[in-house]
């Protein structure tokens, strides 16, 4: 029963879950969350038509009907969900992992996330006190459904013109191959667009640097004005510039102030993560940009966006949820409206380089990962260390610690998962930024043994 985290459940198929895992599931979830209709998709994975087979067999046992999307990307099923009305909806993927996990996102109405604390707590109880799945006298009915065109349709409402821009682009033989020709014609340099859950490439996780550098090299091998390269199921897409530069994904929240703040005019709040640099609220302020910052992870995410009303935001992790698309994120939708903005910067002669180094005011540690078991006490030690012997002028208690400086500012939180720490800082120098970075490690080394 490993695979139930925080935002959805996800492991190594057959270790951390299998089959059976699936069909309750299935099963109790029409009862969590009152449906009587189910959406369900599927990602490409090997594993995925199994998990398909017998979450299927669990939902209709129970007596729900089933509406069958076959492949699809993550966001399609939130559109789904959300533009047709279902009370609840799954879609079978791993998002990023290697080819031997697999998992289930679990959506409510109006594509509201369900995580750990939201239902799937209350199915991983119900499932480890080995409550019986009884099958309804009247069982469900399995309906497929294409809905692949009000999808591709909705997309291209945002479709600008991009003519003059060459775009590279790396689709990770991921769900994103659905739609990538249809959106963005046959003119970019694509690579890595066949469908295949194996993944023979590289593995669908664009944060990890290796799976990156193919992107790099078509940049550089092609000219083009932007490299973009999209995750397993397409919820998430970050960007190389011309220069075959990676971009922090958190800068592209301030990019997309062009678009929603700028260009629309919709002044209001955007939302960004705790590990968010501080230059995307300092960009999008004058625009009329007001930040709102949050914990990490879709579960929190999208429920935030919908509370405050939010225009857009991101994540530093690639995600990007918009009001447009019921608070949901999509790559797809996050890929199309940066794309208009870097094709109309170049109109300018502004290239994407150029645009977020006008951006990028602040020297960056990356998330660095701390080994220890005692959690807690070492995010209080650093803490109070810093709170003890300077001024902060901003902290946050949630997802961990964000403490902010005159010159400087961290994020510690715990990893949900693993026993890792993580922290994340950023200052107005290297020099400033390598020693704050020196004295963390030191703590966590000499109190708390962190490797």
């Amino acid at each position: 029963m490993g695979a139930f985290h925080a935002y959805d459940i996800r492991g190594v198929y057959n270790v951390d879950f299998d089959k059976d895992v699936a069909y309750k599931v299935g099963f109790f979830l029409p009862e969590l969350l009152s449906a009587d209709k189910v959406l369900v998709g599927r990602d490409a994975r090997v594993s995925s038509d199994e998990i398909h087979e017998y979450l299927l067999k669990g939902l209709t046992d129970a007596g729900a009907d089933v509406y069958d999307v076959g492949l699809s990307t993550t966001p399609m099923v939130y559109f789904g969900t959300a533009h047709y009305g279902f009370k609840a909806s799954v879609q079978i993927t791993a998002s990023h992992n290697p080819a031997e996990y697999n998992g289930m996102k679990v959506s409510r109405e109006n594509a509201l996330p369900v995580g750990l604390d939201t239902g799937l707590g209350q199915i991983k109880e119900w499932i480890e006190e080995g409550r019986e799945c009884v099958p309804a006298e009247v069982r469900g009915q399995v309906h497929p459904m294409d809905i692949r065109k009000d999808y591709l349709d909705f997309l291209l409402k945002y479709k600008g013109d991009w003519s003059g821009l060459k775009i590279a682009m790396d689709v990770s033989n991921g769900m994103a191959s659905l739609f990538v020709r249809d959106i963005f014609g046959d003119a970019p340099a694509y690579i890595y667009e066949e469908l295949d859950g194996r993944f023979p490439n590289h593995e669908p996780n664009p944060l990890v640097q290796k799976n990156v550098q193919a992107l790099k090299e078509l940049v550089s091998e092609t000219g083009s004005d932007i490299g973009v390269i999209f995750d397993g199921d397409a919820d998430r897409v970050m960007f190389v510039d011309e220069n075959s530069r990676f971009i922090s994904p958190d800068l592209m929240i301030a990019v997309l102030g062009h678009y929603f703040l700028e260009e629309r005019g919709e002044k209001g709040y955007v939302h960004q993560d705790i590990r968010s640099s501080k230059a995307v609220g300092e960009y999008l302020a004058p625009m009329g940009g007001v930040m709102n910052t949050w914990r990490v992870g879709r579960a929190y995410a999208a429920l935030k966006l919908r509370e405050i009303d939010g225009v857009y935001g991101g994540e530093l992790a690639g995600h990007y949820y918009f009001r447009d698309f019921y608070y949901s994120d999509s790559g797809l939708l996050a890929a199309i409206l940066i794309i208009n903005v870097v094709a109309k910067m170049k109109r300018q002669g502004i290239t994407l380089s150029q645009l977020i180094a006008g951006i990028e005011k602040y020297q960056n540690s990356g998330e660095i990962n701390f080994r220890l078991e005692d959690k807690k006490g070492a995010m209080d030690a650093v803490r109070d260390h810093f709170m003890n012997t300077e001024q902060s002028t901003a902290y946050m208690d949630f997802d961990g610690y964000r403490v902010e400086f005159p010159e400087w500012w961290f994020n510690i939180r715990p990893s949900n998962t693993e026993p890792y720490l993580r922290f994340l800082c950023e200052a107005t120098s290297q020099e400033l930024l390598d020693e704050k970075v020196s004295k963390v490690r030191e703590i966590l080394k000499e109190q708390f043994g962190a490797e």
